[in-house]
């Protein structure tokens, strides 16, 4: 797509933690893990610093050079995903001790994440609101599937939108349809995975 992209590095932290609070302010899990639009702002930001913080440790962080989007990937070894039980629990305690669905949605998305084969994970990705729509996000993901592809690794996901999902689609991802999570009282969301392409 000939667009410029760089690897995001420790230097990078605040501005890819603004722009996934941004991305994600208006997402239906983010409106779910946390109920009112003020609440939500005043704390979803460390949500999403603490996810930043785990990738730029242990994955990779890509950031469009307009530094209008990013996607956050985690190499993830076969049988390996499930292994920290206590995640959850530190993330809440990190990010909002009094909120119980910090730590449900991770217990829930874990539940459903494919443990079998090592993959790629997408974690987050996120683009600013007012760039939405311009092909930013495909083609961060572009750059890691074509890897994904070079090396034959699955990749995987959930979605959490009927948009992304069918972007997610056009890119060669499949719903799991028997992982498919609802959240208790709350909207659904699409696990993917994508096989490797010739």
């Amino acid at each position: 797509m000939g667009m410029a992209i760089r690897r995001a590095g420790p230097g990078d932290r605040e501005r890819v933690v603004r722009l996934l609070d941004d991305a994600f302010q208006d997402d239906p899990v983010s409106g779910w893990v946390f109920p009112g639009s003020e609440y939500r702002r005043a704390t979803h930001p460390r949500m999403m610093a603490a996810f930043t913080d785990v990738v730029l440790a242990e994955g990779r962080i890509d950031l469009t050079a307009d530094e209008a989007a990013c996607a956050l990937w985690m190499p993830v070894p076969a049988g390996a995903h499930a292994a920290d039980g206590d995640g959850p629990a530190r993330l809440r305690a990190a990010v909002d001790p009094a909120n119980e669905r910090v730590e449900l949605i991770g217990r829930l998305t874990t539940g459903i994440h494919p443990a079998d084969l090592a993959h790629e994970y997408l974690w987050m990705i996120g683009v600013a609101p007012g760039r939405q729509g311009e092909g930013l996000g495909t083609a961060l993901m572009a750059r890691v599937l074509k890897r994904c592809d070079r090396d034959r690794v699955p990749a995987y996901l959930e979605a959490s939108s009927a948009r992304s999902r069918a972007l997610y689609e056009r890119l060669g991802f499949r719903t799991l349809t028997e992982r498919v999570l609802d959240l208790p009282d709350g909207p659904r969301m699409w696990p993917m995975w994508r096989e490797p392409r010739s």
